[in-house]
């Protein structure tokens, strides 16, 4: 294995990654922003009051995009394990 073999399959593994995580973080980001708006309007600072919506928002995001994200894992595992032979000579 090259150095550049590495240096590849390192950002192919960083690029999966953010790529299936993304979707999560993004809709914890949202569900948290706003319920920081509800509480600053309403002026409740439950602390335990964002993380029931953040976890539904969060079940929900996988139910549907889960398929996806294990598609996306899937496809980058069977590269992985395709190119394993190759890249050991």
């Amino acid at each position: 294995m090259t150095p550049d073999d590495a240096i590849t399959l390192g950002r192919q593994a960083m690029e999966v990654t953010l790529l299936v995580s993304a979707p999560l973080l993004l809709v914890a980001l949202v569900v948290g922003l706003i319920v920081s708006i509800f509480q600053a309007a309403t002026q409740i600072n439950e602390t335990t009051l964002s993380f029931i919506p953040k976890l539904v928002g969060v079940m929900v995001t996988l139910i549907i995009a889960g398929p996806w994200m294990l598609t996306i894992f899937g496809d980058y595992m069977r590269q992985i394990f395709t190119s394993i032979a190759t890249m050991a000579n």
